[in-house]
């Protein structure tokens, strides 16, 4: 990653853990040097599949990161509303908003559906979604925190749906179909 790729992973850090600068160092740290971050965090990252430095490792770190800070949640691509609504529900920037939870919990959507639709309830309490993507059948999402959605800048990428993304592709923000929250992708080349 180059130093405008580093700046950006480290304000997608800011963004999704304000209160959590340890999100951002990790990140750093491994596009700073991602051998030495390797072999420090090789057990981890192994069950990732990860065994030699490539050049999404520090977004890998950040996500790592992130789950250890109770401010990412996991989801498959085929798991129920109940299951994803609760881990979203736990993470430390949602908002408490029981009713909301509940309609979600209920709505009976596949994955990708009830993400696009979370995101646009959360909407409405002043928080937006992210989803980061780590190219697998899994689901990364975060919230962020109010003043965050105030802030987080327009994407200069057209408004759809981006193509699937290189593995040697930049971070950026990226605003959802309907301007809706915030979806965290690569820019593609």
């Amino acid at each position: 990653m180059t130093a405008p790729a580093r700046d950006a992973l480290l304000a997608v850090a800011a963004l999704l853990a304000p209160d959590a600068p340890q999100v951002a160092e990790h990140a750093g740290v491994a596009h700073d040097d991602p051998g030495a971050f390797l072999l420090a965090h090789a057990e981890r990252l192994d069950e990732r599949g990860i065994d030699e430095p490539f050049p999404l490792l520090a977004w890998i770190a950040l996500v790592n990161a992130l789950a250890d800070h109770g401010l990412l949640a996991e989801a498959d691509w085929k798991e129920p509303p109940g299951e994803i609504t609760g881990r979203l529900r736990a993470l430390r920037s949602a908002p408490p908003a029981d009713e909301l939870w509940t309609s979600l919990a209920r709505s009976g959507l596949p994955t990708y559906e009830f993400l696009e639709a979370a995101g646009n309830r959360l909407h409405s309490t002043g928080t937006a979604l992210a989803v980061l993507d780590i190219e697998s059948d899994c689901y990364r999402s975060s919230s962020c925190p109010p003043p965050a959605v105030a802030t987080s800048p327009p994407s200069p990428r057209r408004r759809g749906s981006p193509p699937r993304c290189s593995a040697a592709s930049t971070p950026v923000v990226d605003r959802d179909l309907r301007g809706r929250g915030v979806v965290w992708r690569r820019r593609c080349q």
